[in-house]
């Protein structure tokens, strides 16, 4: 994730928060125990969301959190990934216990390995993903790097790999959120690259992102104060959730869903999303990875947290319906 300036400042105001402190841990970076602490709060609705149930999670392994990428690979079965490089999958039961669990690391490119915690984060930032559920091959974007890796079914290779196109996107802004749409082509939205009047950029693929192709088509996304896109995922009637961080005091971290049109991209064209609700505060924190998936008939999101490996910070797994959604453009016609 973005080290933001603005948010190194509100830490330095707030300080320590009270009833956390430090997290230490025994660095144990085997265990594959994972507890889902269930969250106590009402169902409810904030504009177009209806929270139906979510879940704390932790475990004894020093790389479990830092989650910034989520895929759903079948009912309450989950892949998230971190940004430090982390791959978890697990199944959740009907009463919220974690099986089938399995905490690793994303596999690294060919050549010697790099040496020292930054530069092997540098060769691990992952922002965003995706799952093709035909083929089981997964997608990452990482930032930093700059690139898209597309890896096996087995999660253990890396099949093919290409840079994103220059100019080069700063280290800490680049390739957010990607989500692939139902045609085969594929959005990566920046979390604040090259951002001017226009928008922050972004790019539409028509063809592999992680493979020679085509070059990518840009435009620019303006977020309309909403906050900087955290991920991207499509909706079932071909549009694409986005969630956007805002930064503040109280809370720290606000989450706004909102949901852009693909018909409305275009070389260099501005894009705009329409607002349809925010995480209610008792459940606001770092929110970075979303899914969207359908069930008997409903379109539910589910959503995960980044905790930055902070001891106020929680590594959340959350679930909304997404409720009266406005019509799309299509659909008017």
């Amino acid at each position: 994730m973005r080290r933001l300036l603005s948010a190194a400042a509100i830490f330095l105001i707030l300080g320590p928060l009270p009833g956390t402190e430090q997290r230490l841990r025994v660095m144990d970076r085997t265990s594959q125990r994972i507890e889902a602490r269930p969250l106590v709060y009402p169902a409810g609705q904030t504009g177009m969301l209806r929270f139906v149930r979510g879940w704390r999670l932790v475990s004894p392994n020093a790389m479990f959190g830092g989650f910034s990428a989520l895929a759903l690979t079948g009912p309450d079965r989950f892949q998230i990934v971190g940004d430090n490089g982390v791959l978890v999958r697990m199944t959740l039961t009907e009463d919220g216990r974690p099986r089938a669990a399995h905490i690793g690391t994303i596999p690294s490119p060919a050549g010697p390995p790099p040496t020292g915690d930054e530069r092997n984060k540098s060769q691990r930032d992952v922002e965003s993903m995706l799952v093709d559920p035909r083929s089981g091959r997964t997608w990452l974007a990482l930032e930093g790097l700059n690139q898209v890796w597309r890896l096996d079914p087995t999660l253990t290779h890396i099949e093919s790999r290409r840079a994103l196109p220059e100019p080069t996107w700063p280290s800490n802004s680049g390739p957010e959120a990607m989500a692939r749409l139902a045609d085969g082509r594929t959005l990566i939205f920046s979390e604040d690259a090259h951002s001017d009047p226009r928008g922050r950029e972004a790019l539409l693929y028509t063809g592999d992102p992680a493979a020679p192709g085509p070059a990518p088509l840009r435009f620019f996304y303006d977020a309309e104060g909403k906050g900087l896109v955290s991920d991207a995922a499509p909706l079932p009637d071909g549009r694409v959730l986005l969630v956007h961080r805002r930064l503040g005091l109280s809370p720290i971290f606000t989450t706004i869903l909102a949901i852009v049109d693909p018909a409305d991209i275009a070389k260099d064209a501005v894009v705009r999303s329409v607002a349809i609700g925010q995480v209610p505060a008792p459940l606001a924190d770092n929110y970075e990875g979303a899914a969207v998936m359908r069930r008997d008939g409903r379109t539910f999101v589910w959503l995960v947290a980044d905790d930055n490996f902070n001891a106020w910070q929680r590594s959340l797994l959350v679930e909304f319906e997404l409720v009266d959604l406005p019509g799309s453009k299509k659909a008017a016609r």
